[in-house]
């Protein structure tokens, strides 16, 4: 029975070439707009999946109050460690202090490369589950040890054996290979560790590194935990969230609370907001969602509209299957048998366009997704969805043609009623409310991503390089790279920096001024610079002087930005002193000796943070930031500027980054999200408008005869293409009245989100509405222009 039923619906979509293509394609778009989301999805939520152990590690992370405000983060002391081991060990399978992912130069024989990793504790590789592919898996037990990711082992070594090798880092230490582990995927917290040195290396390299160990104001360090089989989370973090304040009283003003953050939510909710979890990337997973859903709808609705559209078309065929004994069951089944081919057919071209459409895909949203063909529970997901799609498209028209009298078939009196036609109309309005509402959605988020691209930055960013020198190589090398830069004409200005411009790397607190408030917990930007900093960011002073090497005072001088002048409360910021209120070993005071204009180092959407910018006195900061010649050509420039490196720095990579591009950054996970809104949006709309090109043409097509009447009677082709046109652009406003205060309502709270948003103003809305109105016009048209100037006489021959 069912492959007759199958056979029945074939010969249906032959012999409606016309309906079956928009049918089919637009499922087809549908499901292969649903099918890459779904991929994405699953790229999302199986996040950190690479590592068995997900579901045991944790990150300690750490809230404290300033001024009344909660901040949440993963940077702790070095005392906890010690804390922790002592009296909890018995809730932890492994505990790993790490440094922060850092760049270091890799050298071996000629070879030298700049690669990202991690100072850590021998237990970490064993915590991760690292796949070593050659060597020992307890490859950090050495101090002098280092463990490469395969790729990293491959660029330096090729075809040599590499365990046993010894290569230099940073120039400084020799580091002897002991392992070569599986690149972790790209989908994963740990993606960019392409090498694993020894904690012990980095808590020996640098004096404020060992003086760090009983400090437990110093929060420059990160601790990885794997717990207990015996214990959870919840109870951890019940047992250790005081720790600080009880061991360092000191703290307990700033009211540090610690708790375990599981490797689990790291990446989809590590966002906090006054000491409290308020998601993060997990809105994005549920936006694309329920986009692809809408998106999916929108076909089924096509598929609804068009089968009962042409109901009266197969009124007959469903009168004599009714009156030779066919049950309204069977009729039922006849007809979602019907929708199934049509959705299978829709899948396999979905499938065809998914993989067409792939690489592109990846591309725009920085993924490495493949198709998943074979996965067992993918193709299991895809018959359910595939059935579910079918019964969603095809149980509508089922139910509605099964239905029919055949008495009234058969006689001929069959006739639509006055309301045979409102389910349609309701569901292209539901088509354009949601086409509109994604039209608003999309156009707000562009709006938003300009407005924080346009925002003043406070500095010339065009020609601003800055280039990494955190190697041994360059410590004191500060004045003769200066000369050799602005003596080859490529550079008009360099300075250094601690971080570089567009982050803030080190934050500070434990100063005193005067007119400091009572009980003031203040939280200070720290970044230390050459006096030639503002000249070379192009910096407006706004107050006071710049740096000068002409007075000696200035080894103590700081500038503050704006912000930190109304901040700190000041009103004549220049003169003021900042001291160190340790009493025990305080630092000499630094004066005030100017206000710069605010610079955006942080989030282009968060407001601008108070800063200090100190007198660097030895000049070896961590950034060179030179400002090129406009009088040359960018490439031109860069090649001399490399050349004078080399000169000086033989065994290191030249690397260089454009400040613009690096700021451009900082937009990337917006940007991505208001494209791929875009795609998605356009495919809505068009699957939309299918829909309606096929509603239009059987409309056309049903009022042939009275079309050809009114022509004979005198009609114009614009008052057939009125006729025609009205009826559906009735229905696109009221879907753009629906769609317009569904769409302020999400979208108003989606920009609470970002403290620099833009306002929504009504030109937006009307902008939505224009466009609606406009594809209407368009798609519509095609079909009444061409039935307005039908010939009559063809139209009327047979009456």
């Amino acid at each position: 029975m069912f492959r007759n039923y199958l056979k029945i619906a074939w010969r249906n979509l032959k012999k409606n070439k016309g309906y079956s293509a928009i049918n089919i394609g637009g499922l087809a778009l549908g499901m292969a707009v649903t099918l890459i989301i779904g991929l994405w999805i699953e790229d999302e939520l199986t996040y950190n999946d690479y590592f068995t152990n997900r579901d045991k590690i944790a990150q300690i992370f750490q809230s404290q109050t300033f001024n009344g405000e909660t901040g949440t983060g993963p940077a702790i002391p070095r005392p906890l460690e010690k804390a922790l081991r002592d009296g909890f060990s018995d809730n932890f399978k492994h505990l790993v202090m790490s440094s922060w992912n850092n760049s270091q130069y890799l050298n071996y024989g000629e070879k030298s490369l700049s690669k990202t990793g991690n100072f850590i504790q021998r237990e970490a590789p064993e915590m991760l589950d690292l796949k070593i592919l050659e060597g020992d898996k307890d490859g950090l037990r050495e101090i002098n040890s280092i463990m490469l990711s395969e790729s990293v082992a491959d660029a330096l070594f090729g075809d040599e054996d590499p365990i046993g090798k010894v290569l230099k880092v940073n120039s400084q230490y020799d580091m002897e290979v002991t392992a070569v582990y599986e690149d972790i995927p790209i989908n994963n917290s740990f993606n960019d560790a392409q090498f694993l040195m020894p904690w012990e290396k980095y808590i020996t390299a640098q004096d404020w590194i060992k003086d760090a160990s009983d400090n437990w104001g110093n929060n420059s360090f990160q601790m990885f935990v794997q717990i207990a089989d015996n214990t959870t989370m919840e109870k951890i973090t019940s047992k250790i969230k005081d720790i600080k304040k009880n061991l360092n009283p000191d703290s307990a003003e700033f009211n540090p609370q610690l708790f375990l953050f599981p490797m689990g939510q790291w990446y989809l909710r590590g966002d906090f907001e006054n000491g409290k979890q308020v998601g993060g990337r997990i809105r994005y997973v549920w936006m694309f969602g329920i986009i692809g859903a809408f998106v999916l709808l929108l076909a089924c609705i096509n598929f609804m509209n068009l089968s009962t559209a042409r109901s009266e078309k197969r009124a007959k065929e469903v009168g004599i299957r009714k009156s030779v004994g066919s049950q309204r069951n069977q009729l039922i089944n006849q007809f979602l048998s019907e929708s199934f081919l049509v959705v299978l057919l829709a899948y396999c071209l979905a499938i065809l366009i998914v993989l067409l459409s792939l690489n592109e895909f990846n591309d725009l949203s920085k993924k490495v997704i493949s198709f998943p063909w074979e996965n067992g529970i993918f193709w299991l997901s895809s018959f359910a969805f595939i059935l579910v799609t079918a019964l969603v498209a095809g149980s509508y028209p089922a139910l509605y043609l099964s239905s029919f009298r055949p008495v009234d078939v058969l006689k001929g009196t069959f006739k639509a009623g006055p309301y045979a036609g409102l389910p349609r109309k309701i569901l292209v309005v539901i088509q354009f409310t949601v086409s509109v509402a994604f039209i608003i959605g999309t156009v707000i988020v562009m709006q938003q991503i300009n407005y924080a691209k346009n925002r003043p930055v406070g500095y010339d960013r065009e020609g601003l390089v800055q280039i990494p020198t955190m190697s041994q190589d360059f410590i004191g090398k500060y004045e003769l790279m200066r000369s050799e830069f602005l003596n080859s004409g490529a550079v008009v200005e360099l300075s250094t920096s601690s971080s570089p411009t567009t982050q803030i790397w080190s934050n500070r607190s434990g100063f005193d001024w005067e007119g400091k408030p009572e009980d003031f917990q203040e939280d200070l930007a720290w970044t230390e610079v050459s006096p030639e900093y503002a000249k070379s960011l192009n910096l407006k002073i706004v107050e006071g002087r710049d740096f000068s090497r002409e007075f000696a005072t200035d080894s103590n001088a700081v500038l503050i930005n704006q912000t930190a002048k109304k901040y700190m409360g000041l009103t004549n910021p220049i003169g003021i002193l900042i001291k160190d209120d340790d009493k025990e070993n305080p630092e000499p005071p630094l004066k005030i000796i100017g206000v710069v204009e605010d610079i955006i180092a942080q989030s282009p959407y968060e407001p601008v943070k108070q800063g200090l910018y100190v007198f660097d006195k030895e000049g070896n900061g961590n950034y060179y930031n030179l400002r090129l010649n406009p009088k040359q050509s960018a490439s031109q420039n860069l090649a001399i500027i490399e050349r004078v490196f080399k000169e000086h720095f033989p065994d290191i990579p030249f690397q260089y980054d454009f400040v613009d591009d690096k700021y451009g950054e900082k937009f990337a996970s917006e940007q991505r999200i208001g494209t791929l809104s875009g795609v998605f949006t356009s495919l809505a709309i068009l699957i939309s408008c299918l829909g309606l090109f096929g509603l239009t043409s059987f409309v056309a097509e049903q009022r042939t005869k009275e079309i050809g009447v009114r022509k004979v009677l005198g009609a114009s082709a614009f008052s057939v293409w009125n006729m025609l046109s009205k009826d559906f652009l009735k229905l696109v406003i009221i879907s753009c009245f629906i769609a317009i205060p569904i769409s302020y309502y999400i979208m108003n709270g989606w920009l609470q989100d970002y403290p620099y948003h833009i306002i929504l103003k009504w030109w937006i809305f009307a902008l939505a509405v224009i466009g609606a109105m406009a594809i209407t016009i368009l798609t519509v048209s095609f079909q009444a222009i061409k039935a307005a100037n039908a010939n009559p006489v063809k139209s009327l021959r047979t009456e």
